[in-house]
């Protein structure tokens, strides 16, 4: 097992990584809108998912991967109402065959954000 943590993410706000390597299979923690200050940026969701993204494309970039390799997401959202805008914002980011995919409504989320993404990814295809 192989600890992955990207310079260029935000740093984790507790004790855990942004991801591990498993032989070929990568699972990551959720990454949540904040920017490399750790400051969350913006009260947007569509920009908070963006940065979401960005977030988690960095840390697949650290493991080696890119969103091609992702075969399931999991979104948590604190309001099913903004579904429609996490959507469009998320779709752009997936390219060919695309993942596998949950999403949650929850009562809350780390730092009161609207959105947090954390997938499974594969070396191979």
């Amino acid at each position: 097992m192989k600890e992955i943590n990207s310079k260029n993410a935000p740093e984790a706000l507790g004790p855990y990584s942004h991801g591990v390597k498993v032989g070929n299979m990568f699972y990551s923690s959720g990454q949540i809108p904040l920017n490399l200050e750790g400051e969350v940026v913006s009260d947007d969701v569509e920009v908070q998912t963006k940065q979401v993204m960005d977030n988690v494309g960095k840390v697949l970039e650290e493991a080696g991967l890119n969103y091609e390799n992702v075969v399931k997401t999991t979104i948590f959202i604190k309001d099913m109402a903004d579904f429609p805008k996490i959507n469009d914002v998320y779709g752009a980011y997936f390219t060919g065959i695309l993942p596998a995919r949950s999403c949650v409504e929850v009562s809350q989320l780390p730092k009161d954000v609207k959105v947090e993404v954390e997938v499974i990814a594969t070396e191979s295809n």
